[in-house]
């Protein structure tokens, strides 16, 4: 006879790793309204009122503009499946965990893929970039806007322009910078761009945010063969978030609350004002962390705000930190991965924990773990060093 568990009563955490993020209070709250039929002429408009959201925050008029009823891992394989066939060729700038995935992604597909490597860090430039995309004249270009697993931001400035030179697509990871730093998909000619939730819009993950330029949906109409995913065939799935609403699969609805109510939050904010919070707590905890005697992965320029990726005081370990952090202060760091695995961790001040309360809050709690580890520190010092990036406001 089965035992049955106790009610949830989980920890409470302050999730600062690179995600999940803690979800906004106000979207906890949505989450709780009660269920209505995925084709219920109400959740009809709440759907259309999520596609405007998005079109705003991703800041373009594309029409196909939807979230995915996956992890943003899905929607990277949505933009793959859709725009590349057998036997295409595609080049992805490879420079990270996420990267590299984009890599086997748009393999399984059955293209040639040509990657573009760098050392994990490191920012392309627009002129190998532009070398290898003249040479190759693939049918997609991918590029990771914001590397979760090296922190760094990639520009995307002038791709647009050669992909449309060259006859290319461009498709753009976006699912830790949506957000949190401007992302301009029609500014910078981004044909397929795909996100997260769990990051940047506060909520809970579950569901992937993409958006397809008129360049891109013309490819996809005009495919040779089937897309090889039947649950993530977006000429499949708009017909559910178009006009027609037919039937595909049962939405989400929970989770359509809280990205409804997610991205009333961010666009009541105002883009502008999110991305310079987002800057503002960074410049604090970096000086914190620098002041601990941590070095960023990223160079100066290409640091991303809302995930900061450092390398461990030297003779350290790095999981016995983080157990620490979390047992006795409830706060969640993450570790590295692929080859930046236990030598760097990654701090993630996204969404509604990017604030100064909790920069001060990790950095007391990091300065007394590291202490106790037997890193030697000026007492007060990591605190002191932000409390004076704020006073400075730069």
């Amino acid at each position: 006879m089965i035992t049955i568990p106790p009610a949830l009563q989980p920890p409470s955490r302050l999730l600062l790793g690179p995600g999940p993020s803690d979800a906004h209070p106000r979207v906890l709250r949505a989450m709780a309204t009660p269920l209505m039929g995925h084709l219920d002429p109400a959740f009809l408009v709440i759907m259309a009122e999520v596609q405007e959201m998005l079109r705003a925050a991703f800041r373009t008029s594309n029409r196909l503009t939807l979230p995915i009823s996956a992890t943003g891992m899905a929607g990277m394989e949505t933009c793959l499946v859709n725009l590349v066939e057998p036997g295409d060729r595609v080049v992805v700038c490879n420079a990270g965990f996420f990267s590299n995935r984009m890599v086997d992604v748009a393999q399984r597909c059955g293209t040639e893929v040509t990657e573009i490597k760098r050392p994990w860090g490191e920012v392309f430039t627009f002129e190998e970039i532009a070398e290898v995309v003249r040479r190759v004249k693939p049918k997609a270009l991918g590029v990771v806007h914001a590397e979760t697993s090296t922190g760094v931001l990639q520009p995307l400035d002038g791709l647009g322009a050669l992909c449309r030179e060259t006859g290319a697509m461009l498709v753009a990871d976006t699912v830790t910078s949506l957000g949190c730093v401007p992302v301009e998909l029609d500014a910078w000619g981004v044909d397929a761009a795909f996100s997260c939730s769990q990051k940047g819009l506060a909520c809970p993950p579950g569901l992937s945010p993409v958006s397809f330029s008129q360049r891109a949906l013309d490819v996809l109409h005009n495919r040779k063969t089937k897309v090889q995913s039947w649950y993530l065939d977006l000429s499949l799935i708009t017909q559910y978030w178009g006009q027609d609403r037919s039937y595909h699969h049962t939405g989400p609805i929970s989770m359509i609350y809280a990205i409804h109510e997610g991205l009333r939050v961010v666009l009541e904010e105002g883009l502008e004002a999110r991305f310079e919070r987002h800057r503002r707590n960074y410049r604090a905890l970096r000086a914190g962390l620098e002041a601990l005697g941590m070095r960023y992965v990223a160079p100066a320029a290409h640091q991303l705000p809302e995930l900061n990726a450092v390398y461990l005081p030297a003779g350290l370990e790095d999981l016995p930190v983080r157990k620490r952090l979390l047992e006795d202060y409830g706060i969640e760091i993450g570790g590295g991965l692929g080859e930046l695995k236990g030598k760097i961790w990654r701090i993630g001040l996204m969404g509604c924990n990017s604030r100064a309360d909790v920069v001060y809050s990790l950095l007391g709690a990091l300065e007394r773990v590291l202490v106790q580890f037997g890193v030697v520190v000026a007492p007060g010092a990591a605190t002191a060093a932000a409390q004076q990036a704020y006073a400075a406001g730069n």
